[in-house]
């Protein structure tokens, strides 16, 4: 009798392990840029508001750079940093790289938005590759603000039920990737205009603005460019990088903001809903939340949306 006890007891452990709700936590950068740019808590706030109908999700949003205890982790499926990046990037103070290291061995997601995809290259650099499966890198990687024409997406879990689209925002491309691309799927791809290198032969390399490398890549060969991608680890876990975010009002596109809304599932090894992530946002949705900042608030218009031929299917099992 002990030993069947035992055994019910082991077993409804089991299944309660299995049922527990997937818990994602967002890290929001401090405020940045002007209004309606880099809305960090903002886009947090919308984008766990549209998971919140997803069943056995949970999600917590903390904001100015970091959480306010680090036992949050604790039974953390994902982690999604929404902030600015390079010196000032909030994984970077402290011990934090190992921190996030530690929880990354266990097979957490990994998710980054926009300018949290840059580190250093002295600090951050393979750690990120490693997580997310690459980063912008300076000096190699360029941050234009440009129209992505999304005009076809690859059938992949975190592509369900999102069409085709296209928004202006500060596209990051030529990012620095893993070597040959290893376990790293492209996710969103496009031809960037000419005029998004500011670097011309004989000019010296800039940080942000062009170098050679990504002129003879996006110009001279016009070679497509990845501005999101998702990967596995050898740990188990998954890691995406989305670099487009810096235009708030971009949240209002129903397929960017299902698309981020699958990645983070997807990295939190959570279902994806069958049409992928439903949500519904309002104007005054996105002019909520919003940082206290210098400067008129721009008018909000709707994001360009494009139609889409075919949304993407879910891959059979």
């Amino acid at each position: 009798m002990k030993k069947l006890c035992l055994a019910i007891g082991l077993l409804a452990v089991a299944f309660a392990a299995e049922a527990a709700d997937k818990k994602i936590v967002f890290i929001a950068g401090r405020p940045s840029h002007g209004p309606l740019s880099h809305e960090h808590r903002a886009g947090c706030l919308l984008l766990a508001k549209s998971l919140a109908g997803v069943p056995g999700v949970v999600t917590e949003v903390h904001t100015n750079g970091w959480v306010s205890d680090e036992k949050v982790f604790e039974g953390a499926a994902a982690v999604v940093v929404y902030s600015d990046g390079g010196g000032g990037h909030p994984f970077l103070a402290g011990n934090r790289l190992q921190t996030i290291g530690a929880l990354a061995a266990k097979g957490v997601g990994i998710g980054a938005i926009h300018y949290a995809v840059e580190p250093t290259t002295a600090k951050g650099n393979k750690e990120f590759q490693d997580w997310i499966g690459g980063c912008f890198e300076t000096f190699w990687s360029v941050n234009p603000h440009w129209d992505g024409d999304f005009t076809s997406l690859p059938t992949h879990e975190v592509t369900t039920g999102v069409k085709p689209f296209k928004t202006n925002d500060e596209w990051y491309y030529h990012m620095r990737f893993r070597p040959d691309m290893k376990d790293v799927t492209p996710i969103l791809t496009a031809v960037p205009p000419i005029q998004t290198v500011r670097w011309k032969a004989g000019d010296k390399p800039s940080s942000h603005g062009g170098n050679e490398a990504v002129y003879q890549d996006a110009i001279v060969k016009r070679n497509p460019q990845h501005v999101m991608w998702v990967t596995t680890r050898p740990d188990g876990g998954r890691g995406f990088g989305f670099t487009g975010g810096h235009n708030h009002l971009n949240w209002g596109n129903e397929n960017q903001r299902k698309l981020v809304g699958n990645a983070i599932l997807w990295i939190a090894k959570a279902a994806i809903p069958a049409g992928g992530v439903v949500s519904q946002v309002t104007q005054e949705d996105l002019m909520a939340n919003l940082d206290p900042k210098q400067g008129a608030k721009p008018k909000p218009t709707p994001p360009t949306n494009k139609p889409a031929e075919k949304p993407a299917e879910k891959p059979k099992p």
